[in-house]
């Protein structure tokens, strides 16, 4: 049994506000697909992934039938704090159950990228931690709470020597996924696909009348946001050209989720900086009304850390958990659930893209690896004073 909790926000930087406009676009579009309107290659299944149940690879220790035996003792039970949605976990704990049947009940709640790290802390303080897995894509907030004593467990996968440097994004805590940031776009009301954040500014150059309040971007007073554009800002200086033109035609919003409904239903012509994974089923649902672009002039990705709780009640089948999610069967699972695998040798899957096609389509130098580290408040305060002088 795997249980998906959906937590009520604890403030707005996740609240998913649909409107009526939104509503109706998205109940059009979708009786489109369901009578037969949608693309053939959207119903394509994911290739089978296959699990070598009770096998690993020669590179584990000899010992490690050793911590398989120990999870086999703690119940078969796992519970997972996230900001990670359910369809994106489907694969990933399906297949950790198939490699270890004796894993029957998996809760994985779904959070606000900061909540992951309060529910914790409040937890801590009060002796009563319950969670066994972190998982979060908020680097700022992951590097502060990595680095307080006592709340992550000191476990070094042995599968980080088969994967990009990259995926090691702090002691104790690994990517599970690399996600790009995209543009998302409503190709009824944006003709020109915007193939860079510099193409999208000239368009709004060209006819400014015609995109007033009518492009959407993420909001950077939260954690993800600020840490989208600090990053692509830090990398790409010549980048501010670009934002100061899309912001003054722009409103923020709060979250992947809100800016693909708006642009889908043509609230918005544009949203920048748009998550992939959960861009890719509006695309796949929209009928072609509503589609992503990676940035060639910077796209940002922002590795999904896990970690361990230094509490964990089921300490073993976590570590089993995070040596899965990082290895290529888990890797795999990772891709087919909509998030963006890094592993080399991950079979493609219709919408979702890897670390390897992003940076296949916009360069290696264009991608822009956002760091697990907090970020100095002199450099917090200067960059959103200049963020807010922008917005019109």
């Amino acid at each position: 049994m795997t249980e998906f909790k959906k937590a009520l926000p604890a403030g707005p930087r996740r609240r998913t506000v649909m409107t009526v406009g939104a509503a109706a676009a998205i109940a059009a579009v979708m009786g489109l697909t369901a009578c037969g309107g949608g693309s053939e290659t959207a119903q394509t299944p994911a290739p089978e992934n296959s699990i070598a149940v009770g096998q690993y690879p020669d590179y584990y220790p000899a010992d490690y039938k050793d911590l398989v035996a120990a999870a086999e003792k703690e119940g078969g039970e796992l519970t997972i704090y996230s900001n990670t949605d359910q369809e994106n976990w489907d694969p990933i704990l399906r297949d950790f159950k198939k490699k270890y049947p004796f894993v029957t009940k998996i809760a994985a709640n779904n959070l606000d990228s900061d909540e992951v790290f309060q529910k914790a802390l409040s937890e801590k303080a009060t002796n009563a931690s319950s969670a066994d897995v972190f998982v979060s894509n908020a680097a700022g907030a992951w590097a502060d709470f990595a680095a307080r004593d006592g709340m992550l467990a000191k476990y070094t996968s042995p599968e980080l020597a088969k994967v990009p440097e990259f995926a090691s994004l702090l002691p104790g805590v690994v990517a599970m996924s690399a996600d790009p940031q995209t543009i998302a776009f409503n190709t009824s009301l944006l003709t020109e696909k915007p193939e860079s954040l510099e193409g999208l500014a000239a368009q709004i150059k060209a006819k400014p009348a015609d995109f007033t309040n009518m492009i959407g971007v993420r909001d950077t007073t939260g954690a993800f946001g600020f840490t989208m554009f600090y990053n692509l800002t830090e990398a790409k200086p010549k980048s501010w050209e670009s934002i100061e033109t899309i912001l003054s035609a722009s409103r923020p919003e709060t979250s992947s989720g809100t800016l693909s409904e708006k642009v889908l239903a043509g609230e918005y012509k544009a949203g920048v900086l748009v998550t992939a994974a959960p861009a890719f089923p509006v695309v796949k649902n929209s009928n072609g009304l509503f589609d992503i672009a990676l940035p060639k002039d910077g796209t940002v990705v922002i590795p999904r850390g896990l970690g361990i709780s230094a509490d964990a009640p089921h300490p073993a089948t976590a570590k089993l958990f995070q040596d899965f999610v990082i290895s290529q069967e888990g890797q795999q699972a990772v891709l087919e659930g909509g998030l963006s695998s890094y592993r080399d040798g991950v079979k493609s899957v219709q919408f979702a893209l890897t670390y390897q096609d992003v940076v296949s389509k916009v360069g290696e130098e264009n991608v822009i690896m956002a760091p697990y580290e907090s970020v100095p408040a002199d450099k917090v305060k200067a960059f959103t004073d200049r963020w807010q002088s922008l917005l019109k």
